[in-house]
């Protein structure tokens, strides 16, 4: 059995830093010291009586966000792992055996920026430092977050869509209200068939509704860099169309706006154009009638525009079947938006800074000739 030695943990670190670490990666690229007068001011910290232990730095305890949101780990699973990882010990600047964050720290910590309001304050800041300004427009769009389905009678559902909290639906039964989710809401997502060049309807395509139980994430991303510039949550229930003032960010040099057929109407139509957008959201089909060539046509181009925002735009579009997430996935695999590669017939910006965003995912080998056959006739 190999006894320890005195270097041996040093060793193995330095081993995984010539395998190039990713958060030894990402502490070189990114300055996390630049966020403290933010963190700090937003936080309050000052004076402090003598006793007591003092709070975490603001710096560290940031980056445990990071840390957090990086694995989709809760407060409780990233208490342990700070303790269990050396790695995560080294980025955070711990040493062996001090005291680390507990979950009630990390909650606390988070709520107190949350309602300081400071995360976009922090990131856009940044991004402009380095020449990522908002420009070239904006495009708009929604996800579904899903939630746990809840089992509620008729009169407890209807005490949660009046907007009762749980403590009143439930009072003498706290434990069980501290599980209740009455916020979320059901929501219908319906898809209809395509059709070939041709006018008939491809067999392998066909009219479907899927019921979804939880919240929707709105987002809007800058065309040029494509960073999410704006981002609120609401129940699924909620209009697409009904966020596009949270969202939209006014900050951006050009005043075009891209979006999926959910944000056209004409009471939307009319806001942008008083506050001086120019549209170029998806036209509808209209109702009984086949849609005209050029409107087919300008759907196209602006979906080759458009697509850069969507999670699962694929060849059938994100709504058919075998696009849908798998069941066995968690909830948060196929829920948060997440930016793509522009199509390779789109120019690339000629610039002095580069980004690399993940790349476009491969179909699964039961999709390859549906999606094959489909681009052959839906591409636009």
């Amino acid at each position: 059995m190999h006894a320890p030695g005195l270097f041996d943990l040093t060793d193995h670190l330095a081993r995984l830093s010539a395998m190039g670490y990713p958060l030894e990666v990402l502490e070189r690229h990114v300055d996390f010291e630049v966020f403290r007068p933010v963190l700090v001011e937003a936080l309050g910290y000052g004076e402090r009586p003598k006793g007591g232990r003092p709070p975490y730095d603001a710096v560290v305890m940031f980056k445990v966000l990071v840390l957090a949101l990086m694995h989709n780990l809760s407060d409780e699973r990233m208490e342990f792992l700070i303790r269990d990882r050396f790695n995560w010990l080294r980025f955070l600047g711990f040493q062996i055996g001090e005291p680390t964050p507990d979950h009630k720290t990390i909650w606390l910590f988070r709520e107190k920026l949350t309602q300081a309001g400071v995360f976009k304050a922090l990131f856009e800041a940044q991004l402009c430092a380095r020449g990522y300004k908002p420009t070239g427009g904006q495009i708009m769009d929604a996800t579904l977050v899903f939630a746990p389905r809840q089992r509620m009678t008729k009169e407890e559902k209807a005490r949660a869509k009046a907007g009762e909290a749980a403590s009143d639906i439930w009072p003498d039964d706290l434990s069980k209200a501290a599980q209740k989710d009455t916020d979320a809401r059901w929501t219908v997502k319906y898809s209809k068939a395509k059709t070939t060049k041709e006018g008939e309807e491809d067999t392998g395509l066909v009219d479907i509704s899927v019921p979804h139980f939880g919240y929707k994430n709105h987002v809007s991303i800058d065309r040029k860099w494509r960073f999410i510039r704006g981002e609120t949550g609401t129940n699924a229930a909620r209009y697409d169309g009904h966020e596009r003032s949270s969202v939209l960010d006014e900050t951006n040099s050009s005043k075009a706006v891209w979006a999926d057929t959910g944000y056209r109407s004409a009471r939307n139509e009319a806001w942008l154009k008083a506050q001086g957008y120019r549209s170029h959201i998806h036209r509808k089909k209209p109702r009984g009638k086949p849609m005209a060539r050029h409107i087919r046509r300008g759907n196209a181009t602006r979906s080759a525009i458009r697509a850069c925002v969507r999670l699962r735009e694929r060849a059938h579009g994100s709504d058919h079947p075998l696009n849908r997430p798998n069941p066995c996935e968690g909830p948060h695999d196929h829920g948060q938006p997440e930016l793509q590669l522009p199509p390779s017939h789109l120019p690339r910006a000629t610039t002095g800074h580069s980004l690399t965003p993940p790349k476009f995912r491969k179909y699964p080998p039961w999709q390859s000739q549906t999606a094959q056959h489909s681009l052959k006739y839906h591409r636009p």
